[in-house]
C-alpha cells in the first residue's frame, strides 16, 4: 500500500527515545524527511544518526525545551530554512511525575500543564498557518489510556492527557475546511522509560517487588502484554498518510484491550 510520504515533511516531539523515536523511525521509513527534537541535544543526535543510517531519510535534530514558545518556534523556523514546508506534526512529550492530588503542589501543575498542555499549543499555533496555506496537513497528538480511563498516582497525566483529547476534537472541528485532519492517539501499557520510572514509583509506595506490579498491569490488559513502541508506530504512520483522508477527530486506543469504555 502507498501511503503517500514522499516528499512530505513531519516534525515528531519528544523523539529521542521511546514511542516519539519509534514513530520518527516509521515515517522514515516511509520516505518523509524529519524534524526530531529533544531537550537533551547528545540523544537527539544520537536518535538522528540512527534514524539516517537505518533509513536514508533526511533528519534535522534540534534541541529545544518545549515548555519554552521560543524554543518551539526557533525548532518550526530551522524547520522550514531546511524543508520549506511541514506537512505532518506530531506531538509527543514524556508525561509528568506520579503523584496523588494531596501530593500535588501547585508548581507541579504549573510544570505539567507546560509540559502536556502547552506545549501542544504553541506546536499547533505555530504550524497550522503553514498548513492552511498549502490547504493539507496531518496534527496527531499523542495522549494516553489514562485520558479516558484514569488510574490512581497519575493525577496529572489523568487530568491533562483529557486536556489532549478536548484540544484534538475542537482542532478536528475548526480545520477541516483548509484540508488539515486532527486526530488522538492513546497508547495503553508500553515497554518504555516511562513506564519504568512509573513501576518504580509504584513500588516506592506499595513496597512490592518491580516484577510483581508488571505481572499485575500485563494480567489486566486483554492481550496479557505490554506493546512496543513500533506497535503505536504503526498506527500514527496511518492516521499520517494519504491513506487516512477521512479521519478527523478521532481519539485512537492503542492499548491491546485494557480501556473498556464503549465511547
Amino acid at each position: 500500500m502507498d501511503l503517500g510520504f514522499q516528499g512530505r515533511v513531519a516534525i515528531v516531539t519528544g523523539s529521542s527515545s521511546g514511542i516519539g523515536k519509534a514513530i520518527a523511525m516509521a515515517l522514515a521509513r516511509e520516505g518523509c524527511k524529519l524534524v526530531i527534537c529533544s531537550r537533551s541535544w547528545d540523544r537527539i543526535s544520537g536518535a538522528a544518526e540512527e534514524i539516517r543510517a537505518e533509513t536514508g531519510s533526511e533528519v534535522l535534530p534540534v534541541e529545544a525545551d518545549l515548555r519554552i514558545r521560543e524554543q518551539v518556534a526557533r525548532m518550526v523556523d530551522m524547520a522550514l530554512e531546511k524543508f520549506g514546508r511541514i506537512d505532518i506534526l506530531v506531538n509527543n512529550t514524556g508525561g509528568p511525575p506520579s503523584s496523588i492530588f494531596e501530593e500535588t503542589s501547585d508548581e507541579m501543575w504549573a510544570d505539567a500543564v507546560s509540559q502536556l498542555l502547552m506545549s501542544t499549543i504553541y506546536s499547533c499555533r505555530l504550524v497550522i498557518p503553514h498548513m492552511k496555506k498549502r490547504r493539507w496537513g496531518r496534527i496527531i497528538n499523542m495522549a494516553s489510556f489514562v485520558a479516558k480511563q484514569p488510574i490512581r498516582g497519575l493525577i496529572l497525566s489523568n487530568t491533562l492527557r483529557a486536556g489532549i483529547l478536548a484540544l484534538t476534537k475542537t482542532l478536528a472541528l475548526e480545520l477541516a475546511e483548509y484540508g488539515i485532519l486532527v486526530n488522538a492517539v492513546c497508547p495503553g501499557w508500553t515497554l518504555t522509560k516511562r513506564v519504568e520510572e512509573l513501576v518504580r514509583a509504584e513500588a516506592g509506595r506499595t513496597g512490592k517487588p518491580i516484577e510483581e506490579i508488571l505481572r499485575g498491569w500485563a494480567a489486566e490488559i486483554p492481550l496479557k502484554r505490554f506493546a512496543k513502541p513500533e506497535e503505536i508506530a504503526d498506527v500514527v504512520v496511518f492516521l499520517a498518510s494519504e491513506r487516512a483522508s477521512y479521519i478527523t477527530g478521532v481519539v485512537i486506543q492503542v492499548d491491546g484491550g485494557l480501556i473498556r469504555s464503549l465511547i
